[in-house]
C-alpha cells in the first residue's frame, strides 16, 4: 500500500510503501539508518542486514544522498520519541542514483547555496520555510473571507505609478508605448470596492529600488486589501486581527516546521495580544529618548524600527504620519491637516515593517490637489479621480508583504530564503 510519510501514524503495524528521496544516511555495521523524505515529511528507515536479501541490503549500502527511491517496510513507533514513527525496511529500490550531489550536510556559503537554489530547496530547513509560507497564505485567505473580503486580481502591467515612478520597472508595450510592472494593486482594488464592498488581491509585485538589506527583494508577493465604509480605526482593527490570525494559524498547523527552524514559539504566542500603538509624533520623541538621531519629518530606518520594538512582545503600530513623506492618496487628518490617517505595523524580534495602510482620500478636490502637488500627470489618474466623482465613500486599505511575514514567523535572518527563487539587484538566476 502506497502512502505519504505524513500519514504514517495511521498505519502502525502495517506494511506500506513510500516513494521519495534519500535525505541522509548513517551506518552501524550490519544496520543502516536511512532518512527518507517524500515532500510531505521525513522518516527514518531502519535496514537490518540479516533480515534482508543480499540484493536489498546492497541497494541500502549503495544509495546516495538525493537518490530517488521506493521503500517498503513496516511502520513502527519510535522506541524513545513520542509521536515519531519509523519504517522497518523490507524492500528498497533505487529509482535513480544521484552522483556527487553538490550540497552536503555541512556549512556552505550563501552564494554557493543561492547558485544551487534549485537543489537547496530540498533541505529540511527550506522545506520547512516553504510550508510555513503556504500556511501564511492559507491564513490570510481564511481571515479575509471571514471578514467578508473577496479575492480579485489586479493587472501586473500598469500605465502609471502607485507610489512614485523611481521604483518602477519600465517595459515596452506593443504600440502603446511604455508600461510598468506593478508595485501595488491598490488603485485597482479601490475601484473594485464600489462593486463588491470589500476585496483583496494577492500576487507578485516589483520594486526597482537598489536595496541590499536582509528585508528587501526586487520581486515579491503582496496582499493588498481595500474596504468601503471602513475608516482609520477599523482599518487598524482589521490589520491587527489578520496578523494575530496568522500567528495562531501557524502555531496550530506548523509545529513540526517551526521546530525544525528552531523558532521560539513562546515569543510567537506572546505576539497574539493587543498591539502597541504610537503616533508618529510619539515615536519620534521616544526614539530620540532612546538615542536615535532621527528628525521630525524623516522616515524610520531599520534601526529605528528595531528600537521601537526591542522590548515589546507584540507588534507596534505607528500611525498618523506627516503627509509630506506619504503618498498622495492618503486622507488628511481632521485634527491636523499636516498629518494623514495611515499606519505602519512593525513586527517584533527584528521583523521590520509588515504592513502599510491608510484611509484613502475620498474628496475629489483634495485628491486632485495632492496629485498636482506630487507633479503627477493628471490625465493618467483621471480614472482614479472618477472613483471620487461617482459615489465616493470613506474607505481604507492596507498591504502586507508575504515574504516579510514569512521571515518574521519563521525567524530566518534573510528574506531571500522566504521565496522559492529570490530576485534581488544582484541575482536573476537560477
Amino acid at each position: 500500500m502506497y502512502i505519504l510519510i505524513k500519514d504514517l501514524a495511521q498505519h502502525v503495524g502495517e506494511e506500506v510503501t513510500i516513494k521519495g528521496w534519500l535525505y541522509n544516511k548513517r551506518s552501524s555495521g550490519p544496520i543502516s539508518f536511512l532518512e527518507l523524505r517524500d515532500g510531505f515529511g521525513f522518516v527514518q528507515g531502519v535496514a537490518v542486514q540479516k533480515g534482508l536479501s543480499a540484493e536489498v541490503w546492497q541497494a541500502c549500502e549503495e544509495v546516495t544522498q538525493e537518490s530517488s527511491i521506493e521503500v517498503t517496510g513496516e511502520v513502527t513507533k519510535h522506541p524513545k520519541k513520542e509521536n515519531v514513527f519509523e519504517l522497518q525496511i523490507k524492500d528498497f529500490k533505487i529509482l535513480q542514483k544521484a552522483i556527487d550531489y553538490p550540497i552536503a550536510h555541512k556549512e556552505h556559503g550563501p552564494d554557493f547555496l543561492m547558485d544551487n537554489r534549485h537543489l537547496w530547496l530540498r533541505s529540511k530547513r527550506q522545506w520547512a520555510i516553504m510550508r510555513v509560507r503556504d500556511a501564511i497564505i492559507m491564513a490570510i485567505n481564511e481571515y479575509l473571507h471571514q471578514q467578508n473580503f473577496i479575492k480579485t486580481d489586479s493587472p501586473v502591467f500598469t500605465p502609471n505609478a502607485c507610489e512614485g515612478t523611481t521604483t518602477l520597472f519600465a517595459v515596452p508595450y506593443f504600440d502603446l508605448g511604455e508600461a510598468f510592472l506593478s508595485q501595488s494593486g491598490q488603485l485597482y482594488i479601490e475601484a473594485a470596492i464600489a462593486s463588491v464592498g470589500r476585496c483583496y488581491d494577492f500576487g507578485p509585485v516589483f520594486r526597482a529600488e537598489k536595496s541590499k538589506t536582509k528585508r528587501h527583494l526586487t520581486e515579491f508577493w503582496m496582499m493588498d486589501a481595500e474596504a468601503a465604509f471602513v475608516e482609520h480605526e477599523e482599518n487598524l482593527k482589521i490589520q491587527e486581527g489578520l496578523v494575530r490570525h496568522i500567528v495562531r494559524y501557524c502555531l496550530e498547523h506548523c509545529k513540526e516546521e517551526l521546530t525544525i527552524l528552531e523558532r521560539n514559539m513562546e515569543n510567537l504566542k506572546k505576539a497574539d495580544a493587543p498591539f502597541t500603538r504610537y503616533t508618529y509624533d510619539q515615536a519620534i520623541v521616544k526614539l530620540n529618548e532612546m538615542g536615535s538621531d532621527i528628525k521630525y519629518g524623516e522616515d524610520l530606518g531599520n534601526d529605528d524600527e528595531g528600537l521601537l520594538t526591542k522590548d515589546s512582545e507584540v507588534p507596534v503600530f505607528i500611525e498618523k504620519w506627516p503627509k509630506s513623506i506619504k503618498p498622495f492618496y492618503m486622507k488628511r487628518s481632521v485634527e491636523n491637516p499636516d498629518l494623514v490617517y495611515n499606519d505602519d505595523l512593525i513586527a517584533t524580534e527584528g521583523g521590520g515593517e509588515l504592513i502599510g495602510g491608510s484611509q484613502r482620500e475620498d474628496d475629489i478636490e483634495l485628491l486632485n490637489v495632492r496629485i498636482k502637488a506630487e507633479g503627477l500627470n493628471e490625465a493618467d489618474y483621471a480614472w482614479y479621480s472618477d472613483l471620487r466623482k461617482y459615489g465616493s465613500v470613506p474607505h481604507s486599505g492596507f498591504g502586507i508583504g508575504l515574504e516579510r511575514a514569512v521571515r518574521w514567523i519563521t525567524g530566518v535572518e534573510h528574506i531571500r530564503e522566504c521565496i522559492l527563487f529570490p530576485r534581488t539587484i544582484s541575482r536573476l538566476k537560477p
